[in-house]
């Protein structure tokens, strides 16, 4: 009897529970919506998708948020950190009717997650770039809808070809995110269709910051850019939305393009746009629609909400007529011309008025004119530094360079290492082959070297065929791991005037403050354990004071 009692008090305490749960919801929601973004709040689409949510969501419907921040986490750590969030978040709170999923990051972890956190909830999608995939899911699962987002590029062509008739290349920003692939497939995909075009791209993930600026400001006349994804360049900086869009205005002395309605009237041209607001509207139309009642299987999957929006003061700086543009385009930074402030009282004004406008271009033709220089005179200023900085034969940072880091790093005292590489017999080589050959040999140790280096190595040309390291630390184990590393530069055969070569090197390590405490020391013994290893034979490395290990 005892036991029964116990099961029957259990039993009830549960129907309490959730009755009081469900009691509690009813008085003070309609229903429950958790929005789920790929990015994090800071980023300005996510805003704009988050603002027009709310505007298409019924009164009563709470909604709640979780970002995954995959512009900054990789998208592993990004899903992992998440899970763990939400796997405690749905178990202490009451239940959603809708999830709602922002961009292509969202959507993959609400369908690999699917049965242990959102079994049997409706998937509303929004700014899915992936747009075959998205379609697909919802044809297979009647839970999931939304609205998909597709970037014309085919519109956006079209449109600065009839603005700039002199463009011959298209270049896409992008990136190796998982939205970065999807859209550079699409970009690829458009190529043959304008077959009198040349398209290419800038990968910001291949680029370093100083490459990525110099990588646009080579960009000339006869090119338009396309901004699609700026996130994080191969230095590690990583760009918040108003960043990339602050670098590619900076950098750059021909239109950029972009195809959503973020950051547009910051002194970027436009296009043919996803409005971001309105895909969130729709999704949150949908989503209240499902909250009611509504079946979601019986909510076809929206097209993506495209509208002309174009900054008029970049259509000024470039000199392209408004005129040319569709008629139904959104216009940015429209300066209210006096003719149209005083069109009311146009006669007794026309002279008084037809003075200002002329003094008025004059003025601003001035400021335009000022400004453009002052770009041009910028940009010319960084790609003077940058030079002044790299040697020009191999792209590596020079021996200025060197020097100003290694200063840097011993004035604050941080522990660090230097390695200095020497090509064997080099002489032989110019001699033999020729100065063509021997740069071909330079050029081949320098990307060799390119590919170490990291966060914490970092490979310089010192002179003639010396090469140089720094690595920031003295720690032996990494120390050592780096200096086998450095052996591996000369491990594979060379291609000299075509044929396969093999080239050995010498190499010789110091530390500081072990084994020297100012920067002309710590040269010293790095170059005289290099030395060492000449004078025992070549093809090794040697730390200072140490006897050389063979290589």
């Amino acid at each position: 009897m005892k036991r029964i009692y116990g099961v029957l008090i259990f039993i009830m305490s549960l129907f309490l529970f959730f009755g009081v749960r469900q009691q509690a919801r009813a008085e003070g929601e309609q229903g429950r919506v958790l929005f789920i973004s790929s990015y994090s709040y800071g980023w300005d689409t996510v805003q704009l998708q988050i603002e027009g949510l709310l505007e298409g969501m019924a009164p009563g419907i709470a909604v709640d948020y979780d970002f995954m921040d995959t512009k900054r986490l990789d998208e592993e750590t990004a899903a992992q950190m998440l899970y763990d969030r939400l796997s405690y978040t749905l178990s202490v709170v009451p239940p959603y009717d809708v999830i709602v999923v922002g961009d292509d990051a969202a959507l993959k972890f609400a369908v690999d997650y699917r049965e242990e956190l959102f079994d049997d909830i409706p998937i509303v999608f929004e700014g899915i770039n992936n747009v075959p995939y998205a379609r697909e899911l919802a044809r297979q699962d009647p839970l999931i809808t939304g609205v998909v987002e597709e970037l014309s590029l085919e519109k956006n062509i079209d449109l600065i070809m009839e603005l700039r008739p002199q463009t011959r290349r298209i270049i896409a920003i992008l990136d190796d995110s998982l939205t970065g692939e999807a859209e550079r497939q699409n970009f690829y995909a458009t190529q043959e269709q304008y077959p009198d075009l040349t398209f290419g791209e800038i990968n910001v993930s291949q680029c370093t910051t100083v490459d990525l600026r110099t990588r646009l400001w080579q960009q000339n006349g006869d090119t338009v850019l396309i901004f699609i994804l700026l996130s994080e360049d191969k230095s590690g900086k990583i760009y918040t939305n108003l960043e990339a869009v602050q670098t590619l205005v900076k950098y750059t002395k021909i239109p950029v393009m972009r195809m959503v309605d973020s950051r547009i009237e910051e002194g970027l041209l436009g296009g043919y746009v996803v409005s971001m607001r309105k895909s969130g509207q729709i999704a949150g139309e949908m989503a209240s629609s499902i909250v009611g009642g509504m079946d979601p299987a019986s909510i076809e999957v929206a097209d993506s909400p495209n509208v002309y929006y174009i900054n008029e003061e970049v259509m000024d700086k470039y000199e392209m007529s408004m005129s040319r543009l569709p008629k139904d385009v959104e216009i940015v930074n429209h300066r209210i011309t006096f003719f149209e402030k005083y069109e009311n009282i146009i006669l007794p004004m026309l002279v008084f008025a037809v003075a200002m406008i002329v003094i008025l271009a004059i003025v601003l033709y001035d400021n335009l004119h000022r400004r453009k220089l002052m770009s041009e005179l910028e940009g010319t200023r960084s790609i003077l530094e940058s030079a002044s900085q790299h040697d020009f034969l191999t792209g590596l940072h020079n021996r200025s360079k060197f020097v100003e880091d290694l200063t840097q790093m011993i004035e604050q005292e941080l522990p660090c290492t230097v390695i200095m590489l020497d090509i064997d017999d080099f002489k032989n080589i110019n001699d033999v082959y020729g100065h063509a050959a021997g740069d071909e040999a330079l050029k081949q140790v320098a990307d060799r070297m390119k590919a170490m280096s990291s966060q914490i190595l970092t490979p310089y040309r010192y002179a003639g065929d010396e090469f140089i390291m720094i690595l920031l630390s003295e720690q032996g184990k990494i120390v050592e791991k780096t200096a086998y590393g450095c052996r591996q530069v000369f491990a594979k055969d060379f291609i000299i005037r075509g044929a396969k070569k093999k080239i050995t090197g010498s190499i010789g390590i110091a530390s500081y403050p072990k084994d020297a405490g100012t920067v002309e020391q710590l040269i010293v013994c790095a170059d005289k354990a290099m030395y060492q290893v000449k004078k025992s034979g070549k093809n090794k490395f040697a730390y200072y004071g140490q006897e050389p290990e063979s290589m």
